[in-house]
């Protein structure tokens, strides 16, 4: 179970990075849970709740100078004693104009396995480094 849970994570992260590129909420929606909580990284915002956070990418998307966001994993512990996980990883939020980096950093995600067997997201923590 865990190596098909850490790719079915993964693939699931590699969906959430195209929504975020194609600013595309009805793809992201699917991969939050109900009530998902946001810490950003650099002001500590909460952003709590999948509406919440669909409302707040919205709002990303229809800036004018719009920033992507890129998360990376780089480890995923699966718990052996029930449906969870936590992702560690980078991010990245570029300028679409000209790519330039805007801020990174580090971050964490909780994530659960739904009754259906997909993974949403429960929690993301964000780091800002630069």
């Amino acid at each position: 179970m865990q190596p098909d849970s850490e790719i079915a994570i993964r693939i699931a992260r590699a969906a959430f990075n195209r929504a975020l590129a194609d600013g595309d909420t009805d793809a992201i929606a699917p991969l939050l849970g109900a009530d998902v909580v946001l810490v950003a990284g650099t002001d500590s915002a909460v952003i709590s709740g999948r509406k919440a956070q669909l409302l707040a990418w919205r709002r990303e998307f229809a800036t004018r100078d719009r920033t992507l966001y890129v998360r990376t994993p780089e480890t995923i512990i699966i718990s052996p004693a029930f449906p969870i996980a936590f992702e560690h990883g980078r991010w990245q939020g570029v300028a679409a104009a000209n790519g330039g980096v805007q801020a990174s950093g580090s971050y964490t995600a909780k994530w659960r396995q739904s009754a259906s067997g997909s993974w949403v997201i429960e929690a993301e923590l964000y780091l800002t480094l630069s």
